[in-house]
């Protein structure tokens, strides 16, 4: 649930404690450690798969080309299967805010599984959407849209997450989503949309517009192919909100930047860069901005004020996530 002014539920202020030191450092040296302490943490099962797609005493979803266990993993109606995305440091931010949000009220985190292929987007063109210092071309809008092998590759995974007891489905990788009716299609579990999630949460906060007569207006900062894709204006629209996206100059002189700051950890021009960003939004009247990238959420300090007027719709997801199990728990 949302409250009012948002600010607890939503800033990096609140993130979880465990990555709160990692953030700020370099990522590549901190992943295991990251790792270790979220195993620890209620880890019921993650399955990672290697180059060669094998995993011990298993057999092949009939063609899939990727491998389940010959029983379920869980066996317990509220599992959560996680399918992991383009970053596993994605889904390590996911698994701390899952079991964060659970325990928060005294409750337990759900059983989950997690299946993880870090070698997805190695081989395909879609990769270059990640490291692309222009705007999206017409060629990379069609890969985005008709990446077959991608979109193969992530209902077999899906299949294979429901083969091992999953009975909710869940992608903490903004991207993933673009391609979130094909993997969906024809599947029997629940199947969030973090889109979706975040838009349902806003319209529960009963937000008022900041201009009278106008919609709420929600600001979406995002990487390109995010905003290409298109599904976070779609699910945010479908609610009533009007979306506010940055110009074509405010990407290339602002937003894309900073990103590329981050990658050369220039943290401090980063912040410089993202504040204007989110400022430019502002003064548009909008009343929130969805930061939809994880790169971008570790850039504002906790106590800025900027962090107030964000949210980042992981949370959104995992709480939806956690109500889900719960009502499933309960026989709902």
């Amino acid at each position: 649930m949302v409250d009012a002014g948002m600010t607890m539920s939503f800033h990096t202020q609140n993130r979880p404690p465990l990555l709160s030191g990692l953030l700020t450092k370099n990522r590549t040296q901190n992943r295991t450690k990251s790792s270790s302490s979220v195993a620890a943490m209620q880890v019921s099962s993650v399955l990672q798969t290697n180059e060669s797609g094998n995993l011990p005493e298993s057999k092949k979803v009939r063609n899939s080309g990727l491998p389940v266990t010959r029983c379920h993993v869980l066996s317990q109606p509220n599992t959560v299967g996680i399918i992991g995305g383009v970053s596993v440091y994605s889904s390590l931010l996911f698994l701390e805010k899952l079991v964060w949000w659970s325990l928060k009220n005294g409750g337990e985190c759900p059983p989950f599984i997690v299946c993880s292929d870090p070698t997805l987007y190695k081989e395909l063109p879609i990769r270059s959407l990640f490291h692309s210092h222009t705007r999206i071309s017409t060629s990379s809008a069609q890969i985005l849209s008709n990446n077959w092998p991608i979109i193969e590759s992530l209902c077999s995974k899906r299949a294979f997450l429901q083969h091992s007891g999953a009975r909710c489905i869940v992608m903490p990788c903004h991207l993933s989503h673009a391609w979130h009716d094909q993997i969906s299609e024809d599947c029997s579990l629940r199947f969030l949309h973090i889109g979706e999630c975040v838009a349902l949460e806003l319209r529960e906060a009963k937000l008022k517009p900041l201009e009278k007569g106008s919609n709420v207006r929600i600001g979406v900062l995002a990487a390109d192919a995010t905003l290409m894709a298109g599904f976070y204006q779609e699910k945010l629209q479908s609610q009533g909100f009007d979306v506010v996206v940055p110009d074509k100059q405010t990407m290339e002189h602002v937003v894309i930047p900073a990103i590329e700051a981050i990658k050369r950890r220039d943290m401090k021009g980063a912040r410089n860069l993202l504040s204007i960003a989110v400022q430019v939004l502002l003064v548009r009247a909008v009343n929130t901005v969805i930061i939809a990238s994880d790169e971008l959420q570790v850039v504002l300090p906790p106590g800025d004020p900027l962090l107030k007027k964000c949210i980042n719709p992981m949370d959104a997801l995992a709480r939806s996530t956690i109500k889900w199990a719960k009502a499933t728990s309960n026989g709902g």
